[in-house]
């Protein structure tokens, strides 16, 4: 029946059996964008037309080369012997992001654009990204966004015999109430431009930093993650910032 629901959640439809997860997935896309229209259209944007475009490029092809390069080293060994359609297939949200920041400073270096350019797409990331972990958390141990087994009375069935930490919801959870802070501090309007993007990078990349540990991550160094050592990365790039936030100038 299309209406029974288990984890991981594959309804049949006119016995087609739908990939729920896939679905989301591309909805997440759809609505990021179109919220960002919307944002683009009711706010003025500093940035031409033109520099926008290239700067969406660049933040696209950015984001295609690092999540597929970090979801590799999350373990090599396992995806080398998958092949290349593994390798091509595989993606994680941690290195689109940082791989988009990276291909839009390169871009915006290129053009010679110095205005902060993040802030029209961070609504529209976190709504893209809430969207897309339901469908993680539908797909249930068919996708690696569960948690090792617990004892927890968090703890939940997500396709095997185990009890385990529904790390997706945790993150859904705490993307909602990123995101009311961030409307919050933009209904304020005390944040200069290109730190609102900064807050959800730099509180994104903490809580996933934390989150890493509940995860049954099984190709570590030095007891991290790719994940983690990505998240340590950003943290660094973004060290002036935080020295910023953590003296309250």
């Amino acid at each position: 029946m299309f209406l029974s629901f288990s984890i991981p959640y594959e309804p049949i439809l006119f016995g087609i059996k739908i990939n729920v997860h896939l679905i989301l997935e591309y909805l997440a896309f759809f609505i990021g964008f179109q919220y960002y229209r919307f944002l683009r259209k009711k706010n003025s944007d500093l940035i031409s037309s033109t520099n926008r475009l290239s700067i969406i490029i660049g933040a696209i092809f950015g984001a295609l080369f690092l999540s597929r390069f970090v979801a590799f080293f999350e373990n090599p060994v396992l995806h080398y012997n998958q092949g290349w359609l593994s390798i091509l297939n595989n993606k994680t949200i941690m290195g689109g992001l940082f791989g988009g920041l990276l291909g839009v400073e390169l871009i915006k270096k290129y053009i010679g654009e110095k205005t902060s350019s993040g802030d029209l797409f961070t609504l529209p990331i976190i709504v893209g990204l809430i969207i897309g972990r339901l469908g993680c958390f539908l797909a249930g141990t068919n996708e690696f966004t569960y948690g090792i087994v617990t004892n927890s009375f968090l703890g939940m069935y997500l396709g095997d015999e185990y009890l385990r930490h529904p790390i997706a919801l945790y993150e859904i959870v705490f993307l909602i109430f990123l995101l009311a802070f961030l409307k919050n501090l933009i209904k304020k309007n005390t944040l200069e431009n290109g730190m609102l993007f900064k807050i959800f990078m730099i509180s994104y990349f903490i809580f996933r930093f934390c989150i890493e540990f509940l995860k049954p991550n099984s190709f570590l160094v030095l007891g991290l993650s790719t994940i983690q050592y990505l998240c340590i990365i950003c943290m660094f790039y973004y060290a002036k910032t935080i020295k910023r936030i953590l003296s309250f100038k």
